[in-house]
């Protein structure tokens, strides 16, 4: 595994795993947890999950990823409206599994031109991609300017 060079590092904490507290060392981000009632928890109001950070999380890095690789292909994909989509479930033969769904549309591209860029930000550019590569299933819905 390579070692990287870090340029940025942020702290959290959580308290109570599924059903606690979670935050950030700086106090950017603090959340209440609860597991959901789709998985057997309380499913407490006004609380997130591990699942609605890593595809808040997820969305955003992709997001900057096609951004920037747009930006060396001269094409604009600061627009891009990326939805990420984060499953959880029971896998095989114990555990847990996520799977991902990403919806990247930007009808300002070509459908071609925004599939390339999609594809160049999930190999080579985005950590979240490069971090889930070869370990859950990441699955893409492209939508660019239909042809003409």
């Amino acid at each position: 595994m390579d070692k990287i060079k870090p340029l940025f590092t942020i702290t959290a904490k959580a308290v109570g795993g599924r059903n606690g507290h979670s935050e950030t060392q700086d106090g950017s981000i603090k959340v209440d947890l609860s597991v959901p009632k789709e998985m057997g928890g309380p499913g407490k109001p006004n609380t997130v999950t591990p699942e609605h950070l890593f595809a808040t999380g997820y969305a955003a890095c992709f997001g900057g990823a096609l951004d920037f690789v747009g930006k060396q292909n001269k094409k604009d994909a600061s627009k891009a409206k990326v939805d990420c989509s984060v499953s959880i479930g029971k896998r095989e033969p114990s555990g847990f599994a996520l799977a991902v769904k990403m919806r990247v549309e930007d009808k300002n591209l070509s459908q071609a031109d925004l599939a390339t860029l999609v594809k160049e930000a999930h190999e080579k550019i985005c950590p979240y991609s490069h971090a889930t590569r070869n370990n859950i299933e990441v699955e893409f819905e492209i939508i660019g300017a239909p042809s003409v």
